[in-house]
């Protein structure tokens, strides 16, 4: 799970064009309901192989983000700007640990929604690409940020499609998001 919120965060290099970044952030937040696929890889410095979920998602603005995990476990979670819950055979559970999934479950769903605002709270955001083909880097600026990343990286074009998330003590996740769709 916490890989999961981990994918809120981007790198890259270049240099911040407000022009480009705002019809960036305008094209992802009018690009919803998205729903797609996706590959996520926990890359553990004691493990030679990395740790592969598959699954599907959907980013809705009334129900936040639902996250399927198909592989190699079921389960399904609910994000939401309040925080993470997890499907039960009783309905929608809240996961514990409210506050810190809360605040990682918001950046999650601000990278996903392009909210520059809410992002540039925690992050120094660094832009280049063209509508083609984007690259956003995080650089950590709260403390609590980088006590977690060294960077995250995001790329993409029409949607988000990879996100990278850099931690500071030498594991990294890679998201990628395939198959997007209205």
């Amino acid at each position: 799970m916490r890989a999961l919120l981990l994918a809120a965060l981007l790198l890259c290099t270049g240099v911040l064009q407000a022009e480009t970044v705002d019809e960036l952030e305008a094209r992802l937040g009018a690009l919803r309901p998205v729903n797609g696929s996706f590959i996520q890889e926990k890359h553990l410095r004691a493990l030679p192989q990395p740790l592969t979920s598959t699954g599907l998602f959907e980013l809705t603005p009334e129900h936040g983000l639902l996250w399927q995990v198909r592989s190699p476990l079921q389960q399904d979670y609910r994000i939401d700007d309040s925080g993470i819950s997890r499907l039960t055979p009783q309905g929608w559970q809240e996961q514990p640990g409210r506050d810190a999934a809360a605040h990682q479950s918001r950046l999650f769903l601000s990278l996903l929604r392009g909210d520059r605002k809410r992002l540039e709270e925690n992050f120094e955001v660094l832009y280049k690409g063209d509508d083609n083909a984007w690259q956003v880097e995080l650089l950590p600026r709260s403390s609590l940020m980088r006590q977690v990343f060294t960077r995250i990286s995001v790329e993409g074009s029409e949607h988000v499609e990879r996100i990278e998330l850099f931690e500071t003590q030498g594991d990294r996740t890679l998201l990628r998001l395939t198959s997007q769709y209205r």
